[in-house]
């Protein structure tokens, strides 16, 4: 058996805090062989930096995904060429920097991850997801049946349909992008594991993650204003898969929720 530990969205320094200083503790407590973050909102709620991607894979994660955020920061177009465990949606036309799958070895056996990103309500507006998709599938297929999908997506119809769609040919689909998590853990008929929205790794008191007067503000006023990056306590969520290697077939999946209390403020030195 191998186990996958999927820990969703993560969202500025609150949530790239709580999940480097708890990832040791998360792996040994869920027996996980192979960590999947999705970090497109890490680097202050949007995109990612190469120092972060780095601070990520020392810290123990295998392979971060990200979504329609993962070129905000402008510094990663030159480094995602030169980190292939950083993936970009699979659906990008062809030429676009980076890739969206890859291949790992593991003391189990290989491991796949494909990252794509649907196209409803989503902008960019990408290629079409499942012909992208399933061509992925099919070409990893021969090298690992153990295969793990974020799709990062906006409505949870789209979601479940690319998870009824892969349902037997991947192990897993899990959805990213909306922060909320849902409660539909589920195993298809066909042996994939499935959950519409991991939730995110960030602040409790906020509204996805950013802080809630300035979002309520542009709500009521329609005005223009920044979301900042809420601040306080913060939830790690996720997933929790376990896969029969020899197969690729999901054997259980469970979530991930924990609460991580602020570390309270350091008196400074007198």
């Amino acid at each position: 058996m191998l186990t996958i530990l999927f820990l969703g969205d993560v969202v500025g320094e609150p949530g790239r805090s709580a999940l480097m200083a708890h990832l040791p503790r998360l792996k040994e407590s869920h027996g996980a062989d192979f960590i999947i973050v999705n970090g497109e909102n890490a680097a202050g709620g949007r995109g990612i930096t190469p120092k972060i991607t780095i601070d990520l894979l020392r810290a123990g994660v295998s392979v971060i995904t990200t979504g329609d955020h993962v070129w905000d920061q402008k510094e990663i177009f030159a480094f995602i060429n030169t980190e292939p465990r950083l993936l970009r949606p699979v659906n990008y036309p062809a030429g676009a920097p980076g890739a969206g799958s890859i291949v790992l070895e593991t003391a189990k056996g290989p491991v796949g991850v494909i990252n794509v990103q649907g196209r409803t309500f989503m902008q960019p507006i990408l290629e079409n997801p499942f012909y992208a998709v399933e061509q992925a599938v099919e070409q990893m297929r021969q090298q690992t049946p153990v295969i793990f999908v974020d799709a990062h997506a906006e409505t949870t119809s789209e979601r479940i349909a690319l998870g009824r769609f892969l349902d037997g040919r991947v192990s897993a689909v899990v959805g990213t992008h909306t922060h909320v998590q849902t409660a539909d853990e589920q195993i298809f008929p066909g042996g994939t594991a499935f959950l519409c929205d991991a939730g995110m790794c960030g602040p409790v008191n906020s509204i996805l993650g950013r802080a809630v007067d300035p979002i309520v503000s542009r709500f009521i006023s329609n005005l223009p204003t920044l979301f900042p990056v809420a601040k306080g306590d913060v939830r790690l969520c996720g997933a929790v898969i376990s896969i029969d290697e020899a197969t690729g077939r999901a054997l259980s999946i469970s979530r991930v929720n924990e609460l991580i209390p602020e570390l309270p403020a350091t008196s400074p030195a007198v």
